[in-house]
């Protein structure tokens, strides 16, 4: 079971040491906000068009935001990956932006995931979601992927964890990554 250490720095974003913060909200037995997720600053847009920037400039790239995963080839491929359902969606193809569904608030991300990944060996597969075809992604950083996925599973409590996938209505929505941008 992966705990968050009582001096790393809290999952809620404040700052503060996770002893001083919220941890005595997890000891007395209350529920855990969502902002514990991803504080409210948190933009997956941004970090979107930051990797499709850094595709666009042939720009191998790789960091963790929360529980996602972004990375990029130096053949301009992007790709967005969740770590909880190890869910993805490609960004970027060949230096250009790919257009996705992301509709973010404050409270809220929901994107529409096209893929769903693995990791066998040194090897990474995505499966699409629309005709199950399975595909090897041949210049993934397997291994950055790996230890990535590792770090936010000890970051994050499984209680935290859990409450990423969650029904919302109202969520504003927009296109990220259009060719006109």
């Amino acid at each position: 079971m992966a705990k968050i250490g009582r001096n790393q720095p809290c999952p809620c974003g404040s700052g503060k040491k996770y002893k001083h913060c919220c941890l005595p909200r997890v000891q007395a037995g209350q529920p855990l906000a969502p902002e514990m997720v991803q504080p409210a600053t948190f933009s997956l847009r941004a970090e979107v068009e930051k990797l499709q920037v850094a595709a666009g400039k042939r720009e191998k790239t790789f960091f963790e935001s929360g529980v996602f995963i972004l990375f990029a080839d130096e053949y301009g491929d992007g790709w967005l990956l969740e770590v909880v359902e190890s869910d993805a969606v490609q960004v970027a193809r060949a230096g250009k932006p790919v257009e996705i569904d992301l509709m973010e608030n404050t409270e809220t991300i929901e994107v529409n995931w096209s893929h769903t990944y693995e990791l066998r060996d040194r090897r990474m597969f995505v499966t699409s979601y629309t005709d199950s075809r399975c595909f090897e992604l041949e210049n993934a950083p397997c291994q950055q992927i790996r230890a990535g996925i590792r770090r936010i599973r000890k970051r994050y409590t499984p209680e935290v964890l859990g409450m990423v996938h969650v029904n919302t209505e109202n969520v504003n929505t927009e296109k990220v990554g259009t060719a006109d941008d």
